[in-house]
């Protein structure tokens, strides 16, 4: 897509959003008020492990709300009117809650955790740490609906909620550095994704080796373990 086309169509976007303004910011707080439904829950569960089992799955919860730039951006390259209605019912990753944890195991106990939750409805589940891009990136993605009490409704509103590893975070935003990157030459680009590329396959097995250190030191001390290690998915097959 040319500058100028791009140009034009986030200008169109924008005086779309001055139109409807006072709508819009209400929708974009209603996506605020569910990111903090999730986190809550989540904050709620670290606090629960740290009591059961003296330890914190959860390094760090770190939340955003689309900007305008990538909300047009993709309602564009999916052909979606440029109406609130149509947005809110295609673009399921308005609102995001990143949640990086401590070992691969954290991740998928979190993530049963907060869907066995009776308000919380799975609408989408996609595992890029068994079934890894083809770049390298991990992550567990869930698109869930979550409930949000107003004054005088209760609405229902999406939120994308990743989970991953220190190692896989610090991957991924290295990742995103390189992919937005301009003005890289195209051999130097491809020698650096397939480096990447790498350290991610690195990152996996060193991720899998700590949390191997970590049972082992569990069972030697004689410690209750969270999950049983049978249920968790391996990282390195």
């Amino acid at each position: 897509m040319s500058p100028m086309i791009e140009e034009r169509i986030f200008n169109d976007f924008m005086e779309f959003v001055r139109i409807n303004k006072q709508p819009f910011d209400t929708l974009m707080a209603y996506y605020q008020c569910a990111i903090m439904e999730i986190e809550t829950k989540f904050r709620v569960l670290d606090v629960e492990f740290s009591l059961q089992y003296d330890r914190n799955p959860i390094e760090s919860i770190k939340s955003r709300i689309k900007s305008h730039e990538s909300l047009i951006r993709k309602m564009r390259s999916r052909n979606i009117p440029l109406n609130l209605q149509a947005m809110e019912e295609n673009i399921t990753d308005i609102a995001g809650v990143r949640v990086i944890c401590s070992f691969p195991e954290d991740i998928y106990t979190l993530a049963e955790c907060l869907l066995r939750q009776d308000d919380i409805t799975l609408i989408e589940r996609k595992d890029y740490i068994q079934n890894p891009k083809e770049s390298g990136y991990r992550s567990l993605h869930l698109i869930v609906e979550v409930p949000i009490f107003l004054q005088n409704q209760t609405r229902k509103m999406k939120v994308e909620v990743q989970l991953r590893t220190i190692a896989m975070d610090f991957w991924a935003s290295l990742e995103h550095k390189l992919r937005y990157k301009k003005n890289i030459p195209d051999d130097m680009a491809h020698e650096l994704a397939e480096e990447l590329r790498m350290c991610a396959e690195q990152s996996a097995s060193l991720d899998q080796r700590m949390e191997d250190i970590k049972f082992r030191i569990a069972q030697a001390g004689g410690e209750q373990e969270s999950i049983s290690r049978r249920k968790i998915p391996r990282l390195i097959k």
